[in-house]
């Protein structure tokens, strides 16, 4: 068997002592001195050598070449998984195209939070679409990547109590927006057809501009893309309104626990509101009745407080106090027009004829003829060649 060539690095000092000081701990574990030691071990060797029919030597050389194997395949695993992890953080950092990053749900974190809601705030054009048959913002990617890069990001990121993300390039503002699908605050979309593949008589009407939308399963981060708003911001307001609408109903429900003045007061307010309402409709039966009277007397009929029932604000509605029934207009027909007569048109030719000066041009065939709208007579001048015949002297 053809040992392999003994290796030309030599251990240093340090390692040699190291060596050494490990081979005397390990006799004394034995419970011998290093000579001991080293002697037992040569026996060992000389034994295990015997059993595969091998001398001393050969049984250390291939010792030697299983302990470098095992430390190449050490290294080697050490090298792929270094491989891995860059090829992970390169991904993760720069997002290859085409490549799927699963998106793990969870609660976003400030930074993310912050992003979303600085993005919220501003002017990204966003447009209304319909997804999942709940109306939702959508908006470009593009406007979104320039207003990361903006002044106004840089000076809201340069604030020492922001959580946003410093962006100083296109990349920086790209991973930046990427924050927003992987925790589900904002999720890429695309156009649909509501009635695809439905059997419809008539076309369904849709309303200009309004897109239905579909959530995609492949996250990308392209100028041309759109996303949809999930974050719907601070719910506070929300939560202010749900707990005042609680606090009314079990206001109510709670109302014979009331003391006896407020509930005094209550049943006086409400015999208020009882008033008005019957003095408005006792008011809406007497003026009726007043014109139906007057319509007969008096036409066209009188009306008090004519506009009560109108379009118009509160206190306009009890303006003027008084007023006339006005008749409505009636809507004017159109008339036919009739096609102009030989005679009319004869009239109206002769009349523009006589009001202004025209002038034809000459053709050696055709006589010119002027008219004047001072003396009202056409002239009549032959231009056309003569030739004339002289008789002798």
């Amino acid at each position: 068997m053809a040992t392999p060539p003994p290796s030309t690095q030599q251990p240093t000092p340090q390692q040699m002592a190291a060596m050494q000081q490990q081979f005397a701990a390990e006799a004394q574990k034995k419970g011998m001195t290093a000579q001991e030691y080293a002697n037992w071990q040569r026996q060992q060797l000389s034994a295990d050598a015997a059993k595969q029919g091998l001398s001393v030597e050969q049984y250390v050389a291939k010792l030697k070449a299983q302990a470098l194997q095992q430390h190449q395949q050490k290294l080697a695993q050490q090298q792929q998984q270094q491989q891995a992890q860059q090829q992970h953080s390169t991904q993760h950092e720069h997002g290859q195209q085409g490549q799927q990053v699963p998106i793990s749900p969870g609660a976003p974190d400030k930074k993310t939070l912050a992003v979303a809601k600085w993005l919220r705030g501003q002017d990204l054009k966003s447009r209304t679409c319909i997804l999942n048959g709940q109306r939702k913002d959508m908006f470009k990617v593009k406007r979104a990547l320039r207003a990361l890069q903006s002044p106004a990001y840089q000076k809201a990121s340069s604030k020492k109590s922001s959580l946003l993300p410093p962006i100083t390039s296109a990349s920086a503002a790209t991973e930046a927006f990427k924050l927003l699908p992987f925790s589900l605050l904002a999720l890429r979309i695309n156009k649909i057809d509501p009635h695809e593949g439905h059997d419809h008589d008539k076309p369904q009407k849709r309303v200009k501009g309004l897109w239905t939308v579909r959530i995609e399963q492949q996250q990308e981060v392209r100028e041309d893309l759109h996303y949809v708003w999930l974050y719907e911001g601070p719910q506070w307001k929300q939560k202010v309104y749900a707990g005042g609408a609680l606090a009314a109903i079990m206001a109510v429900v709670m109302f014979p626990l009331w003391p006896v003045k407020l509930r005094l007061g209550v049943w006086y307010l409400s015999m208020g509101m009882l008033g008005l309402l019957g003095l408005f409709f006792t008011m809406a039966i007497c003026r009726l009745i007043l014109f139906c009277v007057t319509v007969f007397t008096v036409p066209p009929g009188l009306w008090l407080y004519p506009n009560l029932f109108e379009d118009v604000g509160f206190f306009d509605s009890f303006k003027p106090v008084w007023g006339w029934q006005e008749d409505k207009k009636k809507k004017p027909t159109k008339k036919s027009k009739k096609a102009p007569t030989d005679t009319d048109s004869i009239s109206n030719k002769t009349k523009t004829k006589s009001s202004t000066p025209t002038t034809e041009i000459p053709t050696p065939s055709a006589p010119i003829t002027t008219s004047s709208s001072d003396t009202g007579t056409a002239t009549r001048r032959d231009l056309t060649p003569r030739v004339e015949e002289v008789d002798d002297d």
